[in-house]
């Protein structure tokens, strides 16, 4: 079914992440609190926070609740209690734990079928929807013809960006197995990611091209989202609960364009290296095109990101009506002119450049650690005390 309009749905592991999505054009966020949540280790947030989060979306920007680990017995008075207190509070419950589902009904709240279901064929789909799924966030094994026989039936959600898991659907037992840390209850200690060495029972080793064998790299569907669009997909979504505002800031913003306008050539090789940018293990189109090889696998071990952030300093003081900050620096040196970062936990992120300094009221062209700066930055937007500062720096 064609769409006249997409749904880009961004990640929110925290506030700042929050409000850097909204303001970078999401159409909903998803974000989990701090029980039975995939991403346990993420920032999350309180049942207190509703509100908050509710004010930073407005009317405009649809709110998923993450509920989508292994549920125990134990528990199902914990889970009722969560759903109960966020009923009409939040747009849908993305879940797919059978209890949840029940509760859901019962308090006639929306709710979604998480990735972690696994839904992979058109009985599947039907048999969710007559469950009451108001849609179904699909296996990521599929490809696009797959995807468009299975957007027939039942209004659907992919992920077009961030990391992958080697399991795919994100059910694996390894960091279960290795550390006690279930994956599927949001625990997950990433054995994946690391170098491993092929040794056999005689103590002979291998020396591997690639020793990351599990790493997968990021998805990246940027290229062929064109073709996304006409596979009837509902929803397209960006992984990324674990990571900064600034990467949820210029993913979210580089395929909200995308999905606006039918990019370029030239415009998507842009777009790309910007992508680059933020945290990445290199880029895969996972299994949409094609089943993925060896050359779907990271070798790096801090991740392909062709810049990184420094932190100087905090902003002590604002004047608004002349753009000026008090800054103190507290780590390395800054000059007029770099590229940084102004991040506050109740904004969003801003990048712009430091346009002048001054020192005991005579202009610098650069401060170091411990001195007191009145520092003017190229944008005009006013700024909060505690707004920390960070020097963009190029790999």
């Amino acid at each position: 079914m064609k769409q006249s309009k997409y749904e880009l749905l961004a990640p929110a592991g925290d506030f700042p992440s929050l409000i850097s999505a909204v303001e970078a054009g999401a159409d909903a966020v998803y974000f989990g609190l701090k029980e039975f949540n995939m991403r346990d280790s993420a920032q999350n947030f309180d049942i207190s926070d509703l509100d908050k989060i509710s004010r930073i979306c407005g009317n405009k920007v649809k709110k998923y609740l993450t509920l989508n680990t292994i549920i125990y017995d134990s528990e199902l008075k914990q889970v009722e209690k969560i759903i109960k207190q966020v009923k009409g509070k939040i747009d849908a419950i993305i879940c797919w734990d059978f209890s949840v589902i029940s509760l859901c009904k019962k308090y006639r709240t929306p709710f979604h079928i998480s990735t972690q279901a696994s839904v992979s064929n058109v009985e599947s789909a039907k048999f969710y929807k007559k469950l009451g799924a108001e849609r179904i966030v699909l296996a990521r094994e599929l490809n696009l013809a797959q995807i468009k026989k299975i957007s027939k039936i039942i209004s659907i959600e992919t992920f077009i960006h961030g990391a992958m898991c080697v399991s795919v659907s994100g059910r694996c037992f390894t960091s279960q197995f290795l550390q006690n840390r279930s994956a599927n209850r949001g625990k997950c200690a990433h054995p994946c990611r690391r170098s491993y060495i092929v040794r056999d029972s005689d103590g002979y080793e291998l020396k591997l091209e690639n020793s990351r064998v599990m790493s997968a790299k990021d998805l990246c569907a940027l290229p062929f989202i064109e073709k996304l669009k006409q596979a009837g997909i509902t929803a397209f979504k960006i992984e990324g609960r674990n990571r900064n505002p600034e990467y949820v800031s210029l993913v979210t913003r580089i395929y909200r364009r995308a999905l606006d306008k039918k990019l370029t050539k030239k415009e998507v090789e842009e777009s790309i290296e910007e992508l680059k940018k933020v945290y990445n293990r290199g880029f895969s189109s996972g299994f949409y095109i094609k089943l993925p090889t060896s050359d779907d696998f990271c070798s790096s071990e801090d991740g392909e990101q062709t810049e990184s952030k420094e932190y100087i300093g905090k902003i002590e003081k604002f004047w608004p009506n002349i753009k000026v900050s008090h800054v103190k620096v507290h780590s390395g040196v800054i000059k007029v002119g770099e590229e940084v970062y102004l991040m506050h936990k109740d904004s969003g992120i801003i990048r712009t450049k430091v346009s002048s300094m001054e020192i005991n009221n005579k202009s610098v062209n650069s401060a170091k650690k411990g001195e007191d700066v009145g520092m003017k930055f190229e944008n005009n937007a006013d700024l909060k005390k505690g707004t920390e500062i960070y020097l963009i720096r190029k790999k």
